[in-house]
């Protein structure tokens, strides 16, 4: 009767899916039996991350990443040389579409990715994802055509499910004590992808006329423009997607786990009938299922629906951004190059990777994920209201004030995803977070679908404003963009917001 005991009270325990214990045990079974950690159980009391699953969490994140950043400084010239715009005040309603067709088309698949995460693998959803970045981000800069270049970016928001898996590996490899350090992985490399990218886009688009001596105007690079940047990325997406094949599976160490208990539950279901311990064992029927829907788990839907107004923020942030750049001074821009863009936003890419990989995990432990991403938000508003006014700048002092808020804008940026990252990942339990992954990213890219769309349409209206008596041109567009982050810090508090049971942030 002991041992019965003993094992009913291991089944029980593992049942709670919300306990701190739960995530112990089973992140320990997971270091002890992963080939790819290396780590024995005389290793065990001093637990670490493998340096291969940051690899892999870097590399892979970043090739996600790539693709979405990459078209932002170029976009502007690439919508006028399709000539679909009539009128230079129209480019930003066109260049909108585009940038919102990859998140229309991930918002459509994300749940099916994480569910196909769940049932065979993070592994060959990844492999799957990083091979559709190597044909259809070639095809896009290949477009001769508005409709061509719309398609193509839908096809490789659908079919890039990346992230979503990502995230739930990310969790599974680390135990709980780590967890910010590898959600900071995947957001640096996340960020450090959203700075790298426009970097590629602006200094490699048009190479024919910003390296004449190296590219001809008849040569292919000279035909299509904006292929060169494109090419980069499916190459490193190519490399990447080969060496996904080394990738250790997470999934089933999690399911021979579970396989194992529920079967020493159902030989002990004799021994649950008939004997019950006052608040530690229940009868089979009353166990939390594993399975229950995740759309009545509030701290998980609340920490998705925040984290999606946040998300909506940065979209439209990085369409104006270049938009606003690109455009001539008359109209309150500043006349940026592509490769003047790519600058700024590539800058800002080392205090972002200082940050996230040093500070942040020590910030995160001694404040709560949620308490930064409250303060992020409350920083962010008064530092994008001067934005119209670093305009009036130039020469030397523009740069250097553009650079420093660019670099501050990524980092609050990327704090705020974070620490949302963890609560939603502290809400559900391992078998589920392929799925509750999934959902995270159809909500997010939904609103960052949105995002881009609405932020290139608000940008063509405030062009035509510029003599407007009440906020004139484009302080009407950093106006707006306040609003919205507002909106996002006033959800972070109660009642809206919920913390997992296990989170006393």
């Amino acid at each position: 009767m002991g041992d019965n005991t003993q094992a009913l009270l291991k089944t029980i325990t593992y049942s709670n899916s919300s306990s701190s214990e739960d995530e112990e045990n089973e992140h320990n079974y997971y270091y002890e039996n992963c080939p790819g950690c290396k780590i024995n159980k005389q290793k065990s009391s001093n637990p670490r991350i493998p340096l291969n699953h940051l690899f892999f969490l870097w590399v892979i994140t970043l090739c996600a990443a790539l693709p979405i950043s990459s078209l932002f400084p170029f976009l502007y010239f690439m919508i006028r040389d399709l000539h679909i715009a009539e009128r230079e005040e129209d480019i930003g309603y066109y260049a909108g579409f585009i940038g919102s067709s990859f998140m229309f088309g991930r918002a459509l698949t994300s749940v099916l990715w994480g569910m196909l995460a769940d049932r065979y693998g993070r592994k060959p959803v990844i492999i799957f994802g990083t091979v559709s970045v190597v044909i259809f981000n070639t095809l896009f800069g290949l477009s001769t055509s508005f409709w061509m270049a719309l398609s193509t970016r839908f096809l490789l928001g659908s079919l890039c499910g990346i992230l979503g898996p990502m995230r739930a590996y990310a969790s599974e490899v680390c135990r709980k004590e780590h967890q910010a350090l590898g959600m900071s992985v995947i957001s640096t490399s996340w960020g450090v992808g959203l700075v790298i990218g426009p970097a590629i886009g602006g200094y490699f688009a048009q190479p024919a006329e910003k390296y004449p001596n190296l590219f001809s105007e008849n040569s292919l690079f000279g035909r299509f423009p904006y292929f060169l940047p494109c090419l980069m990325i499916s190459l490193f997406a190519l490399f990447v997607s080969i060496i996904s094949c080394w990738l250790p599976e997470t999934l089933h160490i999690h399911h021979e786990n579970k396989t194992e208990q529920v079967g020493a539950a159902d030989g002990l279901e004799g021994v649950i009938c008939e004997s019950v311990v006052d608040g530690v064992i229940h009868s089979k029927e009353t166990l939390p299922s594993a399975k229950q829907s995740l759309l009545r788990n509030w701290p998980l839907m609340s920490a998705i629906l925040v984290y999606c107004v946040f998300q909506l923020h940065d979209m439209a942030y990085s369409e104006i951004f270049s938009l606003w750049a690109n455009s001539p001074r008359a109209n309150g821009g500043l006349s940026y190059t592509s490769a003047d863009v790519g600058e700024v936003l590539a800058f800002s890419g080392l205090g972002l990777l200082i940050f996230q990989l040093f500070l942040y995990p020590v910030v995160e432990r001694s404040m709560g994920p949620i308490m930064v991403s409250r303060i992020g938000a409350a920083v962010t508003i008064p530092l994008l209201s001067s934005y119209p006014f670093i305009a009036m700048l130039s020469g030397i002092s523009l740069l250097m004030v553009l650079n420093c808020a660019s670099v501050i804008k990524n980092v609050l940026s990327v704090a705020i995803s974070t620490g949302l990252f963890l609560l939603q990942n502290r809400a559900v339990s391992s078998e589920q977070r392929g799925a509750a992954n999934g959902i995270s990213m159809s909500a997010m890219s939904f609103f960052k679908a949105l995002g881009p769309a609405g932020g290139g349409a608000i940008f063509s209206w405030v062009q035509k404003r510029q003599n407007a008596s009440f906020l004139p041109g484009v302080q009407m567009v950093f106006f707006i963009l306040n609003a919205v982050e507002f909106i996002g810090l006033l959800m972070t508090f109660k009642p809206f917001l919920v913390l997992p049971s296990t989170d006393l942030s």
